[in-house]
């Protein structure tokens, strides 16, 4: 069995993050020695080379990203463990004192208009939870890596046929996203425009709709993100695909029109840990996300058949 301590623990995570021993050290209060003891000590006990060791500082090596991923989680769980019993301690049953940070990741349409009701709601009930929130690019690992790397406690991901569940993580489906093309308003003939898209579009796209539609171009503008996507539209440089979430307030000069019966669809849901599903903080913001998702759908009223 592999015996770190948590202190041990730290030092991986501290010279994982500041890709060097000098920063981890500053960054801990610690000697520079003392550090570089630390990482060789935990290396033995491993039996694994962790960080490359250069004159630019120290690279973790795969083995040493793993390590920290872990390190991370586990730093995290025994954070969760206090706090929990100090609620415990405090208010006898758990639930209604549970407080502390709550780390969540999110893409940013999800960011912006599923996370802030579900917030909302869980602070009004939890007040000594701390929700911190990054928003994360969803192409790559996206939301779910920083949930498997112990830098987020819940991701809001695209899960479901579109995008598997990652080994080592636990989720739910929140919401069923309809894709609607968009365009400038009252154009006659939005199919012949350019397409404009963004790169975390076309992860979520369902395949096989795509490559049936002979309608659509390849994307002619890319934009950042799905906000210039729409600006873009609205002023009248080309049409685009889009889910429902990144529809919420659309601007002005753009008409949203469906796609019909066999449109394409995203599913939008949460992905945690095991070990995190079971914590009070994030079973309560799953129940205020649950919630939330009933009201997370683009109103029919904006679209035209």
């Amino acid at each position: 069995m592999t015996d770190l301590a948590p202190r041990e623990l730290r030092v991986i995570v501290a010279v994982a993050g500041a890709r060097g021993f000098s920063a981890a050290a500053r960054e801990l209060s610690m000697t520079q020695s003392a550090v570089s003891h630390s990482v060789r000590t935990s290396e033995r006990r491993i039996g694994a080379v962790l960080f490359e060791r250069g004159r630019r500082g120290a690279t973790p090596t795969p083995a040493g990203e793993v390590v920290a991923a872990h390190a991370r989680r586990v730093l995290r769980l025994l954070e969760v463990m206090g706090a929990e019993a100090r609620g415990i301690a405090a208010g006898g049953g758990g639930a209604d004192t549970v407080g502390g940070p709550l780390r969540i990741a999110a893409f940013r349409s999800a960011a912006l208009h599923l996370l802030p009701p579900a917030l909302e709601r869980l602070t009004a009930r939890h007040p000594g939870i701390e929700p911190v929130v990054r928003m994360v690019r969803e192409v790559g690992r996206g939301t779910a890596g920083e949930v498997l790397d112990g830098r987020a406690d819940l991701a809001v991901a695209t899960v479901g046929t579109t995008s598997a569940v990652e080994a080592g993580l636990v989720g739910g489906v929140l919401l069923e996203e309809e894709y609607s093309l968009v365009h400038p308003a009252g154009h006659s003939a939005p199919r012949t425009l350019p397409l404009v898209d963004w790169a975390e579009n076309c992860t979520s796209y369902t395949r096989d709709w795509w490559a049936a539609q002979s309608w659509i171009p390849r994307a002619t503008v890319e934009a950042d993100d799905d906000g210039a996507v729409l600006s873009m539209v609205s002023r009248g440089l080309g049409m685009a695909i889009m889910p429902g979430l990144s529809l919420y307030g659309a601007p002005d000069g753009i008409e949203i029109t469906a796609l019909g019966p066999d449109r394409p669809t995203r599913s939008i849901g949460y992905l945690t840990t095991p070990e995190q599903a079971r914590s009070l903080a994030v079973r309560a913001l799953i129940r205020e996300l649950r919630a939330a998702s009933g009201i997370a759908a683009v109103s029919d009223s904006r679209k035209s058949d």
